[in-house]
């Protein structure tokens, strides 16, 4: 469970973060606009106008994926000077390619994009060491360290005190911890535990710890009110952070409704602000993925059509984010034939209906190119949970624990899944379960870096496979 006390340096409320965005857009404008200045030759209104906008936009979607407003206390030059000029170089780089290869004739001029690249690169790093400065003096003008009791036991305690000590400057340490658990086991750490009251209680007064997290589970009613009555004359916060692994299907993560704590027992894992940056990356990368790929979809589509009668592009009804049934496009790889209605079959090793170009196609995920129209229109994501034929989801949402939740979110072109081997023919119960498994662990876990770590090894290992036919 994410803790909804903590704070960090440099973390802002939405307000603040929606001007430092702001921000951002002004300083990247400034910077072109500088540089246009100081150029002797006039820039071509047009086409650099379109490129400062697509610059614009692939820094919208990058910047929050780099985490780029995010002070520090430690690794400042890493985290103020070095991510941000990453992200800004792959920003600007991006679109100069894209509105490059939609506009061939053009040609951006080379000093004009590298004062712009460095104008800007230098406002975008001073704002992010004035954001970090103002954060730093905030802190120690505040408690710079809040002392942490624990009182709990199991996975859900070792969790929460791993997050504490892995969260890059935490204003929170753990201070010691009291064991509920029925045997007594080793202390995380250096941290020391206990599990007799009195001298719990009196190593948190001695020590002035300042904050007691209850990290129980909702049914020990009396434990929780047992050490509320015990520190009932102290001065000291006392924070419930229940433990709902029994309950809840993912994390359980705490969401804010209009001012009112809930705790997430079964819904999607990802909030409504990660799915917003996860569509405008999906429909900027599609964008850009069929520009480049336009030469490969023509000679793909020439070979269908002059290899075998039919339709270049297969179309069949699937389900996406939220049970709303699409038509998923794919290059078609068999010959035309009559299905049985009601009755999808797979395609099988050295199926006859697959044509001799399908079958390379399907060898390459070639016939899954089509897709990124897909993305385009908003039904599809580039990662996410593969979608199945709706017959197969039928089937298998009453025999796979879990299958159901692969639908909280878009399907995608390529998935963790399929990047560990599980894609191609579901013969065995246990393929489909090797599936849902890996499509839960991908929703529990996800992540901007996660989705750019699957793209890449689809694109090195994943495309040709033993089980694609």
């Amino acid at each position: 469970m994410d803790l909804s006390t903590q704070t960090e340096v440099g973390k802002s409320s939405r307000p603040a973060r929606a001007l430092l965005r702001l921000l951002d857009v002004l300083v990247i404008v400034a910077g072109a606009a500088i540089a246009a200045r100081t150029y002797s030759e006039p820039v071509r209104a047009g086409y650099d106008s379109a490129l400062v906008a697509f610059t614009l936009l692939f820094s919208v979607v990058l910047f929050p994926a780099f985490d780029t407003h995010r002070g520090a206390r430690r690794h400042l030059f890493w985290r103020c000077a070095c991510v941000p000029a990453l992200g800004w170089l792959l920003a600007l780089a991006g679109a100069v390619v894209l509105v490059s290869a939609m506009h061939r004739p053009y040609r951006p001029d080379v000093v004009w994009i590298a004062e712009w690249a460095l104008v800007s690169g230098a406002g975008l790093i001073a704002l992010r060491l004035t954001e970090s400065a103002l954060g730093l003096r905030r802190a120690e003008q505040g408690v710079h360290s809040r002392a942490v009791a624990i009182v709990g036991s199991g996975a859900h305690c070792r969790q929460l005190l791993r997050k504490v000590e892995s969260t890059p400057d935490s204003l929170y340490r753990v201070a010691t911890i009291f064991d509920t658990g029925p045997e007594v086991g080793a202390a995380a750490g250096n941290v020391p535990a206990f599990r007799d009251r009195e001298g719990f209680a009196a190593f948190v007064r001695r020590y002035g710890v300042e904050e007691l997290w209850l990290a129980l589970p909702l049914a020990e009613v009396e434990t929780i009110l047992g050490f509320t009555e015990l520190f009932r004359n102290d001065l000291i916060n006392i924070r419930f952070i229940p433990d709902v692994s029994g309950l809840a299907l993912f994390d359980g993560e705490m969401v804010d409704l209009d001012g009112t704590s809930a705790i997430n027992l079964v819904g999607s894992p990802l909030s409504s602000d990660a799915l917003a940056k996860k569509d405008v990356f999906d429909r900027v990368f599609a964008l850009f993925a069929l520009v480049g790929i336009s030469p490969v979809l023509i000679a793909v589509a020439l070979a269908i059509k002059l290899t075998s009668r039919g339709p270049v592009l297969f179309t069949q009804r699937r389900k996406g984010a939220n049970g709303k049934v699409f038509d998923i496009y794919k290059f078609r790889s068999m010959r035309v034939h009559t299905p049985t209605a009601g009755i999808v079959k797979q395609a099988t090793r050295n199926d006859p209906r697959i044509t001799r170009v399908g079958a390379f196609l399907r060898r390459t995920s070639l016939d899954e190119l089509p897709q990124f129209f897909n993305v385009l229109r908003g039904e599809m994501s580039v990662v996410g949970p593969r979608p199945h034929a709706i017959e197969h989801d039928t089937l298998y949402q009453n025999i796979v624990d879990g299958y159901i939740h692969r639908y909280r979110i878009k399907p995608g072109i390529t998935g963790w899944a399929q990047v560990n081997g599980f894609r191609g023919e579901t013969d065995r119960i246990e393929k489909m379960q090797g599936r849902v498994e890996h499509d839960l662990y991908y929703l529990s876990n996800w992540s901007f870096g996660l989705d750019m770590r699957i793209v890449f090894m689809t694109a090195f290992k994943g495309l040709v496979h033993r089980n694609a036919y």
